[in-house]
């Protein structure tokens, strides 16, 4: 009897916390998500899978030796994964609509506002004593606005590396969930009219072009400002690998193999962090609020600032594209083109929301720089 009593204890189903069974069924939650309604399972599966390994109870998959544990400290700790996640996407990132239309620029500079916003949201949440965050806390939560999750991290490694873990949790997981937050903040900011104008055609970008700017945009933002080099040198070296068509082997092995290897890890790294005695307390569920509210001043930025920037030009620009200013790439551009088809069928508008969504990956690279450089003392 005895026996049966010890084999009982040591049982998951003995051990379990409400607390891990609730959080099994957000990773079954996020796994749903991805697996019947197809809400980027790139991201979502890992992640939702990592997050059920870590809240078994007495496996231990998350705690200090265990397989999840290791991922995430030599992958999210050191900051490898971030920048190699973002050579990968440099690789896959045609700067062509950006070339053809240089005022999306400013799209993709609006939505960085909601880092800015969220920046000082935090600091008045702890100036008022309803969170404890320090103003490098708050820097590294804000650049969760930007849904760029590499960012996050790595800026977060650098400021706040003891809120890693959630900020990574956040950003990700906004990220995966571009297509349920942004499109109503869309409709409630754009008419019918606006959601139907069509835009003219992109001119087309040469060969050259293409190469040339990878390297002036590093030199340029490097020169002016060092902390944003690693995050923008890895993107325009992927970038340069793909477009110079002299090194194809290496940028198709970035473009595939690299980039989803590192995303399996980083995946299951981020759901080790939605362990039940980690997610649940006041401090994240904090940052997961402002991580929210940075998206969405961010989706909207970027849709006021074309609005206004039709209000000055005579050659219009679809609102709806101003959301994908948010460096979720190529998801917010999905988005855009998704509504805009809502409301004319023949209304294309993804390589035109792909200009402002890789604007959006430069501003938060250059916001995270900005962030480094002067939060982190330099």
């Amino acid at each position: 009897m005895e026996q049966l009593v010890h084999l009982w204890h040591n049982t998951g189903l003995y051990q379990m916390t409400p607390g891990q069974g609730f959080m099994i069924l957000i990773g079954m939650l996020l796994l749903y998500l991805a697996i019947n309604k197809n809400f980027e399972p790139l991201l979502l599966v890992p992640i939702g899978f990592g997050g059920v390994l870590a809240n078994i109870p007495g496996a231990g998959l998350a705690e200090h030796g265990g397989i999840l544990h290791l991922f995430y400290a030599v992958g999210i700790e050191s900051g490898a994964f971030p920048l190699i996640i973002f050579m990968g996407v440099g690789a896959m990132t045609d700067f062509g609509p950006l070339l053809a239309k240089p005022r999306t620029l400013f799209l993709g500079a609006a939505a960085q506002f909601g880092i800015f916003a969220t920046l000082m949201g935090a600091i008045l949440l702890s100036t008022f004593g309803i969170m404890d965050f320090s103003l490098a806390d708050a820097a590294a939560i804000g650049i969760i606005g930007g849904a760029d999750g590499p960012t996050s991290i790595y800026v977060a490694s650098k400021l706040a590396p003891d809120l890693l873990g959630a900020i990574a949790v956040a950003s990700y997981s906004y990220m995966a969930l571009v297509p349920l937050i942004q499109p109503p903040i869309m409709r409630a900011l754009t008419t019918e009219a606006e959601r139907k104008i069509k835009m003219t055609q992109q001119r087309e970008v040469s060969h050259r072009e293409k190469i040339i700017f990878p390297l002036l945009l590093l030199l340029l933002v490097a020169f002016l400002l060092p902390d944003a080099a690693p995050l923008l040198g890895m993107f325009c070296f992927g970038n340069l690998m793909k477009e110079c068509a002299v090194v194809d082997r290496l940028s198709n092995t970035t473009q595939n193999s690299l980039i989803n290897t590192v995303t399996i890890f980083l995946g299951l790294a981020v759901g080790s962090k939605l362990s039940a005695d980690k997610f649940l307390d006041l401090t994240t569920l904090g940052i997961l609020v402002l991580g929210m509210i940075a998206f969405s001043i961010g989706t909207a930025s970027g849709i006021i600032m074309a609005k206004i920037m039709n209000k000055v030009s005579s050659d219009k620009i679809n609102p709806l594209i101003g959301s994908a200013g948010v460096s979720a790439v190529p998801m917010a551009a999905r988005v855009s083109n998704k509504l805009g088809l809502e409301s004319d069928p023949h209304n294309f508008l993804l390589m035109h929301a792909m200009g402002p969504n890789v604007a959006g990956v430069i501003g938060s690279a250059v916001a995270a720089g900005i962030m480094i450089n002067y939060v982190g003392g330099g």
